[in-house]
């Protein structure tokens, strides 16, 4: 009895359920649900706002690629470039394992970029503070299915909530750093969704999207310190920099998020208006409660 209040033993199975070859991983189902749920939330945005509906849908292909993409390609470059570099056709069995975040990150900040300049012909800070909101919530759901997975975990705890990642041969209860990470990015969200709605911090370019980046990469740097090293090739990294590259790859976004803040609140709020298009191109059954 003692033993089950000073740790938890973690056994669980990534799959949810198969069909034959096909498996649904728990892992892939936080990916579904965590963009599901942020299409909605943007969607309210854009309604909120009057946005043209239709930017919508494209919006979602620019950031579902971007992430892909950018988060496999992440992994690759900085990770593990020299294994892949001798086995590029394993670049694209991403079934496999290996994304990095700060990857993932660069990739979108080049297709919201990309999204403002030839397709909203908006400010891009106009589509970074909404669009950040719905990927701390993404974030956080997606930690969630590394816990499912048993990986990206930490080392030796004798802390209470300590795992035992079984599936992974361990003995001793380690820091559950995908939780840290997942509690830390829900925080986020809903700190993010009160600017937005209650104090109307979108007319205040830039300010949301600071703010996203330093709730996300504060908490990722200082967890990185209980968390075990992802590849072997970090360990010379830490004994010559004290940081992972984790760590060093956080820097930038954090000081990027400070100077974003220190704009915002030193710039005048602005109000984007738009022809009030959406409400107009929603289907049927969205208008028929107000018939």
């Amino acid at each position: 009895m003692t033993d089950l209040l000073t740790y938890v033993t973690w056994n669980a199975s990534p799959v949810l359920f198969s069909f034959g070859p096909l498996a649904v991983r728990w892992y892939g189902l936080a990916f579904a649900i965590g963009f599901t749920i942020g299409y909605s939330i943007v969607a309210r945005m854009f309604k909120h706002e009057g946005a043209p509906e239709k930017w919508l849908g494209i919006l979602l292909i620019y950031v579902v690629v971007a992430t892909v993409i950018g988060a496999r390609l992440g992994h690759v470059f900085f990770y593990e470039w020299d294994y892949y570099s001798q086995h590029p056709g394993d670049i694209l069995k991403i079934w496999e394992g290996g994304l990095a975040s700060h990857g993932g990150t660069i990739a979108i900040i080049i297709a919201l970029f990309l999204f403002s300049r030839f397709v909203s012909h908006k400010p891009a800070s106009w589509v970074f503070d909404k669009i950040v909101v719905a990927i701390a919530l993404v974030g956080g759901l997606i930690r969630l299915g590394n816990l499912m997975n048993s990986e990206i975990y930490g080392g030796p705890t004798d802390l209470p909530w300590g795992f035992i990642f079984v599936r992974n041969g361990e003995t001793v209860p380690a820091h559950p750093t995908q939780i840290y990470e997942a509690l830390c990015y829900f925080a986020l969200f809903a700190l993010l969704m009160w600017m937005y709605w209650k104090k109307n911090a979108e007319e205040r370019p830039w300010l949301i999207t600071g703010v996203f980046f330093i709730g996300i990469f504060v908490p990722r740097f200082l967890i990185e310190y209980v968390k075990n090293v992802q590849v072997s090739s970090e360990y010379q990294m830490i004994q010559e920099y004290g940081m992972n590259l984790g760590q060093m790859l956080s820097i930038p976004f954090i000081v990027l998020g400070i100077a974003l803040v220190v704009w915002a609140m030193n710039h005048p709020r602005v109000k984007f208006s738009f022809p009030n298009k959406f409400a107009e191109e929603l289907p049927k059954r969205f208008n028929s409660k107000n018939s």
